[in-house]
């Protein structure tokens, strides 16, 4: 049988608008960051969003030193997401457009705050459909509401009717190819912005 196909809340939560951000900054002042670098939210020396250990669509688990030697941009979200999710994945891949050849050295993962629906097969056919370098990675329920708490991510799922759909944080988090946190790209900042802060941390 066809699955159902869920309805969505007309309005939808976007972290790291407004008064978020504000909190979301003075998070990072707790933090001692440097001064401000970037477009986005420079968090450089935080101390949360240090690494993570998921599963790809492959079935191999992953870390952050998987990918040593790319920055990598990191989104929570889902596949069923009507909007937020593939905006920002559209933007990533013009971020890596942009980048020109710098853009083989840009790691895109997109991490599911939705397993029960986000299958293996779902999660990879939906991340290489924005392109095909692009990750997904998952974890069990408990594995997954860790992991968002490591990184301060938020969400929730809403009911809808006979379905549900999650609200979410909207903001990307991107890694040095160190695998040191260096800044949140806000959901609001355009593509030019974002590689402009892509460039300086691959030629740092």
């Amino acid at each position: 049988m066809p699955r159902e196909k869920p309805h969505y809340p007309t309005r939808r939560r976007l972290l790291l608008s407004g008064g978020s951000l504000i909190a979301f900054t003075t998070l990072a002042a707790c933090d001692k960051v440097l001064p401000a670098r970037f477009n986005g939210v420079d968090i450089t020396g935080a101390n949360y969003a240090r690494d993570f250990r998921l599963t790809d669509a492959d079935g191999r688990e992953r870390t952050l030193a998987d990918f040593k030697g790319k920055a990598v941009m990191m989104f929570f979200g889902f596949t069923q997401c009507p909007d937020v999710c593939p905006t920002a994945l559209v933007r990533a891949a013009e971020i890596k457009r942009l980048l020109g050849s710098d853009g083989d050295r840009l790691q895109v993962i997109f991490v599911t705050v939705d397993p029960e629906r986000d299958s293996p097969v779902v999660l990879k056919a939906y991340t290489q459909a924005f392109d095909p370098s692009f990750i997904g990675l998952y974890g069990d329920l408990q594995r997954t509401s860790e992991t968002a708490k490591d990184f301060k991510v938020f969400y929730k799922k809403v009911p809808t009717g006979s379905s549900y759909t999650m609200d979410h944080s909207a903001f990307s988090y991107v890694f040095d190819p160190k695998g040191k946190i260096r800044v949140v790209l806000r959901h609001e900042q355009s593509a030019q912005e974002c590689a402009e802060d892509l460039r300086r941390i691959l030629q740092a």
